[in-house]
């Protein structure tokens, strides 16, 4: 697989884990008869970190690359194993600003 097909991979595996993971959990808090935006909210800010994990393919994955960059002079690949926790970092933090933005588009349009 390329370095951009990779990144791509990455960035959306976060972002679906965030997104899924958040609306699954709103469908449980409605019938669990909790307030689901409240849930979504809670669940997608705390998850964030295993959608960064899971994407990157688990973290001793992550580790592995970075002492071999660090310790046997591999620069390119502690690079690349930025780049990729970077963009999952990107991807999560934007599944969960799209759930806080479908939180407001309800407030907006619930007046």
């Amino acid at each position: 697989m390329s370095f951009y097909s990779s990144v791509i991979h990455t960035f959306l595996i976060s972002f679906g884990v965030v997104i899924g993971a958040s609306i699954f959990t709103g469908l449980g808090a409605i019938i669990t008869n909790h307030p689901p935006y409240k849930s979504m909210i809670e669940v997608a800010s705390s998850i964030k970190i295993w959608a960064i994990a899971g994407s990157l393919g688990g973290t001793f994955s992550s580790f592995t690359v970075i002492e071999k960059g660090l310790f046997e002079g591999e620069i390119k690949s502690l690079v690349k194993q930025a780049i990729y926790i970077l963009i999952a970092l990107s991807g999560a933090n934007l599944g969960y600003y799209f759930i806080r933005m479908i939180q407001r588009c309800g407030e907006i349009w619930g007046k």
